[in-house]
């Protein structure tokens, strides 16, 4: 349906669809970093996700399927969330904080984008090893500095 009062609608279904797995494969990232009480959590990722995944969907509709010019978008979604990142990284003396949270800032916008694009696969694999690397290498993380805290 087009008009110039109600705009293009195209594929409802399908965008919300899409951008509804966005948020839904990224909730559990997202709540492994707000209970780890880190500086991104509940309303950063889904958000980005969902955002990563607007832009590639709004991509294929102006551009076509198959452009060359979603290069340039992807590009500019890329660097998008590499400054939202980037934002996250705190940096105290010799210490450096929050490189986790960055890096699953930057994932979950390219499970976002690979939502958008379709490819559900890869959207689903990387949030499921994102969290898992969270969640089970965190722990492991933990486990090694309470075993390594105090004297023997």
């Amino acid at each position: 349906m087009t008009s110039s009062l109600w705009g293009i609608w195209g594929d409802v279904t399908n965008h919300l669809f899409r951008m509804s797995l966005a948020f839904l494969f990224t909730m559990p990232i997202a709540w492994n970093r707000e209970n780890g009480s880190r500086s991104a959590g509940l309303r950063t990722f889904p958000i980005v996700a969902m955002a990563s995944c607007g832009f590639v969907l709004l991509a294929i509709e102006v551009l076509g399927e198959r452009s060359v010019g979603q290069a340039r978008i992807l590009e500019g979604v890329i660097t998008g969330i590499g400054f939202i990142g980037g934002g996250a990284i705190l940096k105290a003396g010799t210490t450096t904080h929050g490189t986790a949270t960055a890096a699953s800032i930057l994932n979950t916008g390219v499970v976002g984008a690979a939502v958008g694009f379709g490819y559900y696969d890869i959207g689903f694999v990387l949030a499921l090893a994102n969290f898992l690397v969270l969640f089970g290498l965190g722990r492991l993380k933990t486990e090694g500095k309470e075993a390594g805290d105090g004297p023997d």
